[in-house]
């Protein structure tokens, strides 16, 4: 039972004290998860950064790789300078004087990435996985018109469902709206947070405030990370911290999503969490990536389901 003064997320994760915050779809994924991860700390509890990457880690050293499909990245690791979210990330940790290890994980199929996170869950001894998704769509089913860009998102989902052990698991999304520009009807996105409501497993949603202190350092690695990568900045974090600062409406921060309208508003800067197994039951699919090693064949197995399957016409949210 919960109750109205503490939100579900944090009644869940309340009992564990080693927690991993993962990014689930990649690229800046992870700095959505930043404000829940200081949260977290505050309450002093462990807790680690993780993110399904985009990164080249060719350049990395041997004694980054901590596991088997584990990279630790620190501020001096090795690596693009145009683009390495998770280096940014683990500077800006370093001028605030926090842990700057950020884990990433290199695009796979299901099988390696599941045994990348079982390795990571033994190395840190985790009593819990939050993973974080900037947007939506890893809340589609897989019978929407539109499915946005999921592959990264499901790979994460069924490698984590399928871990041993009694671990907590949850996922929490960061950025209502911003995956209109990749084509998903948010229609969907509300109508399948409902079904999971019906099962019980949706756990409410709860905003970031500007003032409070977690909004304020998100705001700042954000502005931090777009200063770092002035040519393919984060358009999700962008509109999240634009929304968080109270702006409104057709909202650019980069010219990479000029010729479109954008919809900056309050609702982007709310956390909606679910809970993680519940999720992955609502996915028809999910059980046929199972078999994946590559990340081509995530790519595949959905393209092949969403071709067979009979897609829920779009509509609008009539307000």
């Amino acid at each position: 039972m919960f109750s109205l003064i503490e939100p579900p997320l944090f009644s869940r994760l309340r009992r564990a004290g080693r927690i991993l915050v993962a990014g689930a779809g990649g690229g800046f994924d992870v700095y959505a998860g930043l404000p829940l991860a200081l949260a977290l700390r505050g309450l002093g509890k462990q807790v680690h950064l993780a993110n399904l990457t985009f990164s080249d880690l060719r350049r990395l050293a041997p004694v980054n790789w901590v596991e088997p499909g584990v990279a630790a990245v620190t501020p001096d690791s090795q690596g693009r300078d145009d683009y390495f979210p998770e280096r940014t990330l683990a500077r800006w940790l370093a001028s605030r004087e926090l842990p700057s290890t950020v884990y990433a994980f290199p695009k796979t199929g299901v099988r390696p990435l599941r045994a990348a996170y079982s390795a990571l869950v033994a190395r840190l001894d985790l009593d819990a996985i939050v993973l974080v998704d900037g947007g939506n769509d890893i809340l589609l089913r897989g019978d929407e018109e539109g499915l946005g860009t999921p592959e990264e998102d499901m790979t994460s989902l069924a490698a984590v469902a399928g871990l041993p052990g009694d671990l907590e698991r949850l996922v929490v999304c960061l950025g209502f709206g911003v995956d209109a520009y990749h084509g998903v009807c948010h229609a969907h996105v509300l109508e399948n947070l409902a079904g999971l409501e019906r099962d019980g497993s949706y756990l409410g949603a709860l905003s970031i405030p500007a003032n409070s202190a977690e909004g304020a350092a998100y705001l700042d690695a954000v502005a931090h990370a777009q200063a770092a990568t002035p040519r393919r900045p984060s358009i999700v974090n962008g509109q999240i911290a634009a929304a968080i600062r109270g702006e409104f409406g057709d909202v650019h921060i980069t010219d990479r999503t000029g010729g479109s309208e954008l919809f900056v508003n309050p609702l982007m800067s709310l956390y909606f969490t679910v809970d993680l197994p519940g999720l992955a039951r609502s996915i028809g699919y999910l059980p046929h990536l199972e078999g994946t090693d590559r990340a081509h064949e995530v790519v595949q197995v959905i393209r092949a389901h969403h071709k067979a399957a009979h897609p829920r016409p779009r509509r609008h949210i009539p307000h």
